[in-house]
């Protein structure tokens, strides 16, 4: 990984350690954690491919391993991570731009879910069953629900980051169209294009602007 990479890649796998622990671990929402470091290898694979997914995967894991309270061994989840990152990395587009917010918000799930999954595995390979105890299933559907809801936060910002790191002519763009697919990723939800939102505007300045030109005609009256 080249230098400039390397150095936001920590900058944000920190920032987002630091929230994740200091934060979200404390908010005690029923299930699973929301997993803002997991979010973080998720964006930044989508910019950087499978090799740069898994590299920056197994750090950010390795991070999270010796990071207070981990109660794991370490390098358990440094495994997960890299996996999700290789995983992650394999669903970039092959121009680097995304289409609509389709395609990670089903990377965002499957991150969600296979990182749980995962985890517990590894988990159980080595004698912990705390899981059982929790609930897999109730784990797996929080998980997957609290990282959805993050990731529009999250996951297009970090893209934006990346790319614009590494000068990419796609970080442009971007900027000047409302931040890549964040704008899909909010509006997804809703079902209304940003394209007629904008219409719908036009129109109502237009309207507004006629409205304004009656009401001056009649006072000249």
């Amino acid at each position: 990984m080249r230098f400039n990479r390397m150095l936001l890649a920590t900058t944000l796998v920190v920032v987002a350690l630091v929230i994740q622990v200091s934060v979200l671990a404390r908010l005690h929402l029923p299930g699973a954690v929301p997993d803002l470091v997991l979010l973080t290898v998720v964006g930044l694979a989508l910019v950087y491919g499978h090799v740069g997914g898994c590299l920056v995967g197994f750090g950010a894991g390795l991070l999270s391993d010796l990071a207070p309270p981990a109660d794991h061994a370490a390098g358990r989840y440094a495994l997960v991570l890299c996996v999700i990152g290789y995983l992650a990395g394999l669903a970039r587009p092959e121009n680097g731009r995304l289409k609509s917010a389709t395609g990670p918000m089903v990377v965002v799930v499957a991150a969600a879910v296979g990182s749980t999954l995962l985890y517990a595995s590894v988990g159980a390979l080595v004698g912990d069953t705390a899981a059982r105890h929790v609930g897999l299933g109730s784990l797996l559907f929080t998980a997957a629900l609290y990282d959805l809801l993050l990731a529009p936060f999250v996951v297009p910002g970090i893209m934006a980051l990346a790319r614009r790191a590494e000068n990419d002519p796609l970080a442009e763009t971007s900027s000047t169209k409302a931040a890549d697919v964040s704008s899909g990723w909010l509006s997804s939800g809703t079902g209304l294009r940003i394209g007629g939102q904008r219409g719908l505007r036009v129109k109502a300045a237009k309207a507004r602007v006629a409205r304004a030109g009656r009401i001056k005609g009649v006072k000249r009256l």
